[in-house]
């Protein structure tokens, strides 16, 4: 069995610190800090590039040798309201002090040294709807490839009704054959409301070489080396996952499963 599903290491401080060593990949980095007030996270990004997400609750964040006050209005992830996120560069250190409970994420990517250090919400960020019927979704796009603002990272958060599915049609972005495709590493970080419930994912090769479907419990990350990745929320809970993806091409191009294409082309007539 792949090792893809990642579990918290505790209810306090760092619970995920998952790197590229770690993953068995090149790119994509995630790191998870679950704060009370006074806690303190710090760390320097080295030859990496960073984009803290104050995922919900309130930091005082200095970062690139700027002090940005303090960072958060989200106090619960599932109000759905755009987060509060910084882009650090690579080569620079940031610093964030918990001044309520506080969950901030840490998403990271090879740095280039192309962008300055700067805030990537609320401002920008306009929850949007995606897909339709039990397809449906909502997304806050943080940086992604319409927005230039980093070197490697592409970041969203998706908040999937109750019992609807998500990151479906199944596709893929495994192979680094742009315009067709591009290969990006991602990452899924998973939140639950009610708390106790659960989602799936399955995590699959269209020649059936890699094939894992996990059940993701409340703060649970998954990784996705290559292949499709769908996931859903069972009847009764809602389901929110932070992604991060990174490649050697910072677009995002993927091919659906060659069966379950047609769901696509019936919803999107003359795509």
């Amino acid at each position: 069995m792949a090792d893809l599903l990642r579990k918290p290491s505790g209810m306090r401080g760092k619970v995920h610190d998952i790197t590229p060593e770690s993953a068995g990949w090149g790119h994509v980095g995630f790191g998870l800090y679950r704060l009370e007030a006074g806690d303190r996270a710090a760390e320097v990004t080295g030859g990496r590039e960073v984009i803290l997400v104050l995922v919900e609750g309130k930091a005082q964040v200095t970062a690139a040798g700027q002090d940005w006050g303090e960072m958060g209005d989200r106090m619960d992830v599932f109000e759905k309201t755009p987060p509060h996120c910084l882009y650090v560069p690579g080569g620079e250190s940031w610093e964030a002090v918990a001044t309520t409970p506080c969950v901030l994420a840490v998403c990271s990517a090879p740095a280039k040294g192309g962008h300055k250090a700067q805030r990537l919400g609320p401002e920008g960020i306009t929850l949007t709807p995606r897909g339709q019927g039990a397809n449906t979704r909502h997304i806050n796009n943080i940086a992604m490839e319409a927005r230039e603002v980093c070197d490697n990272l592409l970041v969203t958060e998706v908040f999937t009704p109750s019992g609807n599915w998500s990151s479906y049609p199944s596709h893929r972005h495994d192979e680094d054959d742009y315009p067709r495709m591009t290969y990006l590493e991602e990452s899924y970080y998973h939140r639950l409301n009610p708390a106790q419930g659960f989602g799936v994912q399955r995590v699959y090769t269209e020649d059936g070489s890699l094939d894992e479907t996990m059940a993701v419990k409340n703060h649970d990350v998954v990784l996705v080396p290559k292949g499709h990745h769908p996931c859903g929320a069972p009847y009764g809970y809602e389901m929110y996952y932070l992604n991060v993806m990174a490649g050697p091409l910072r677009k995002w191009r993927f091919q659906n499963d060659p069966d379950h294409d047609w769901i696509y082309r019936r919803d999107n007539p003359g795509a």
